[in-house]
């Protein structure tokens, strides 16, 4: 699997966002650079294109120049950000129909632009690649089109903050979720099982871990998973199923002390993530 880093923070509505562009390519320093590729990431926030969603502009040539990449080698990619806006392009371009999108974050990113209070594409993105919410953000499709995700392939892990217009989203459209609270690698995977998929793209998104962990997070929830637990599950997931590409967002230190403490934690899971994948 080779490394893609985009050290994008216009996605996110933290005050403190431009520190996961710091946290993006504070992971780069560790990457093998022969198999590693940087997106460049606009240094201005961009505007909103009318749309209500912050510094959108930004947020839409950074899809366009991941997609681009991502194009250029067949391979997997493990996606590095940054905000999890990132995951629009990469999701859009490793899916297949047969893909199984397990989403390990805190939040489960599904508000459309008339129902997040934030304005922030990160919050959206999930939404928005099952594309429900097309029509309320029309500018999306300058990124190269897709078959839209079905609901009933994804599967939230560990999801423990959701909002109102988030939930009663969920049950409408009958998601998979598996709760953080005593989780177990066998329930996720019989999650996925249930989805019918043979592949499955992993989203790891730090704050699904418990705050004692990882100090760099932006918005730490509290009772999230153990860095074993989650380890261990993507590990189950990977030796049954071939992963179709990844994405790790969310890392967002105070400083690069605090970064280079993180970073044994952080690449234990990259590795989880890029572990021998399971036969076609």
């Amino acid at each position: 699997m080779r490394f893609v880093v985009v050290p994008q923070w216009q996605g996110s509505p933290s005050s403190r966002a431009m520190r996961l562009a710091d946290g993006a390519l504070a992971v780069l320093g560790d990457l093998p650079p022969s198999a590693t590729t940087l997106v460049d990431v606009p240094t201005g926030a961009g505007d909103s294109l009318g749309t209500g969603v912050h510094r959108l502009s930004s947020v839409l040539a950074v899809a366009e120049a991941l997609e681009r990449e991502l194009s250029t080698d067949d391979s997997p990619a493990l996606v590095i950000g940054g905000d999890c806006g990132v995951e629009y392009a990469a999701v859009r371009h490793a899916v297949t129909p047969d893909t199984a999108v397990v989403w390990f974050d805190a939040h489960p990113d599904l508000h459309s632009p008339k129902s997040s209070e934030t304005g922030s594409f990160s919050g959206m993105v999930l939404r928005l690649l099952i594309g429900d919410a097309a029509d309320d953000l029309p500018t999306v499709d300058r990124v190269p089109a897709a078959e839209p995700l079905d609901p009933g392939r994804i599967v939230l892990v560990g999801a423990r903050t959701l909002e109102d217009a988030e939930d009663v989203y969920v049950e409408s459209r009958r998601i998979r979720t598996v709760s953080a609270l005593d989780l177990a690698p066998e329930d996720v995977l019989a999650a996925v099982a249930d989805t019918g998929a043979s592949r499955v793209y992993l989203h790891v998104d730090l704050d699904v871990l418990d705050p004692g962990v990882i100090d760099g997070l932006l918005d730490p929830q509290p009772f999230g998973l153990s860095l074993a637990t989650l380890i261990d599950t993507i590990r189950a997931l990977t030796a049954r199923y071939p992963v179709v590409g990844a994405g790790l967002c969310s890392f967002g230190p105070a400083d690069a002390i605090s970064a280079s403490d993180d970073l044994g934690s952080i690449l234990r899971i990259v590795g989880a993530l890029t572990s021998r994948p399971a036969a076609a």
